[in-house]
């Protein structure tokens, strides 16, 4: 953030790019912190285990309940961002993260831990919300997908660097001292968000913006998330997230079951896919920056994709044939995540911007949460090859959400406050 000590109190001082940087510098942080508390316990586990003297069932459920407590309270959080300003929130949600998971490493016993964690998946519930409020508010037009992309790719690198960093900070201090090293860096982000902030932009002076120069003040009250295209976008992202899970969770197992692979191979294809798809979020930012048909370039990814695991599900392939397969399926995948976020914003009523992401990214929630349950049981019943093909079926039903998403035109967007 050494960039910003010569700009003033709103970036008044940075050029485009430079705001643009900052920016994302300081969203990018914030959504990189939220998704490393998602993956800093699982390391800890067995640790865990033994301190507080359950089991593995009893330490999954703290996975759960931080899950469940983010998607259940998203929707009441973009609500209050709408009405109270999306930098507030931010903070405050990376604030309640930082104590709660600093009280863990001071928990009596496994269910005070237990609390802890659903109350820190409260603080997480703000991050998609506001993130997307702030960035519609502060990027330019022409930089917002990849600005959407570089959102992304930063809680890919929060996932990323949590097991490494905690087991080493484990080893350094003990599993107590990594959760309290680990609840200190959420206020690294707020004490930046607090020097820094004044780059941020917040969605409602847009929104006001654009009432006023149309002289009439849209609809964005509840009733605006039962419409058809806010329900179908929610829907793709449940499909998306029904496919994600899926090849997270048990292609490693579907590979091995019908395939006939070793493990490591199956690993080594699931590996691939994740690498590429980190990729793919890069590289489909400035590619949506550059059309404005998102749905349809959305569209054509999932039926290659589709066509891919279907591939992979018919006949027998060499294990480096198979990788290729899921490094490009991987691609695909994370290319087409700025089209959706950009298909998103395009059918959001101005000043509703909270509530609307706050719904439709509990889509993700949803997905994550049924996938594994449907494919597990195909799994116990011997279906391997089921398991894929319920994946392509995932990624076909996203082509009809996003395929009626895509048809209608975009609705006017705001450029960027100044």
């Amino acid at each position: 953030m050494a960039g910003l000590s010569g700009a003033g109190p709103s970036g008044a001082g940075l050029s485009e790019r430079g705001r643009y940087a900052a920016v994302m510098g300081l969203i990018g942080s914030g959504h990189a912190v939220s998704h490393f508390y998602l993956l800093a316990l699982p390391p800890l586990f067995p640790l865990l285990k033994q301190e507080f003297g359950v089991g593995y069932a009893e330490l999954g459920l703290l996975v759960t309940l931080l899950n469940v407590a983010t998607g259940a309270a998203q929707f009441p959080a973009g609500i209050l961002i709408d009405r109270l300003g999306a930098r507030l929130l931010l903070g405050a949600g990376l604030a309640l993260l930082g104590l709660c998971f600093a009280g863990i490493a001071l928990a009596p016993s496994f269910w005070a831990a237990a609390v802890l964690v659903a109350i820190a998946g409260v603080g997480n519930s703000v991050f998609h919300p506001a993130d997307y409020a702030i960035i519609g508010a502060s990027v330019p037009e022409n930089r917002l997908g990849r600005a959407f992309s570089l959102h992304t790719f930063t809680g890919n690198i929060g996932f990323t660097a949590a097991p490494p960093a905690m087991l080493l900070l484990t080893t350094l201090f003990g599993w107590r001292g990594a959760l309290l090293a680990a609840g200190a860096l959420a206020f690294v982000v707020v004490a930046a968000l607090a020097t820094f902030g004044g780059v941020l932009h917040e969605e409602k002076h847009v929104a006001e913006a654009r009432i006023n120069k149309a002289g009439t003040r849209p609809q964005a009250g509840p009733a605006v998330l039962l419409s058809a295209p806010i329900l179908t976008m929610f829907m793709f992202y449940v499909f998306a997230s029904m496919a994600t899970s899926g090849v997270q969770a048990f292609s490693v197992t579907a590979l091995v079951d019908f395939q006939g692979l070793g493990l490591g191979s199956a690993n080594t294809a699931l590996t691939a896919y994740l690498v590429c798809a980190s990729i793919g979020v890069l590289i489909g930012g400035p590619l949506a920056d550059r059309t404005r048909h998102h749905g349809l370039t959305a569209a054509a990814a999932l039926a290659v994709s589709a066509s891919l695991v279907l591939l992979v599900a018919s006949i027998g392939l060499p294990a480096l044939v198979i990788a290729a397969i899921f490094g490009a399926f991987g691609m695909l995948q994370g290319s087409i995540r700025p089209a959706r976020d950009l298909m998103t914003r395009a059918i959001t009523p101005p000043g509703a911007t909270g509530r609307v992401f706050g719904f439709v990214t509990t889509g993700l929630n949803v997905g994550g949460a049924l996938a594994p349950v449907l494919l597990g049981w195909l799994l116990d019943q011997g279906e391997a090859r089921a398991v894929l093909y319920s994946i392509a079926g995932f990624l076909i039903l996203g082509i009809a959400t996003v395929g009626a998403i895509g048809a209608r035109p975009p609705a006017a967007s705001a450029s960027p406050a100044e």
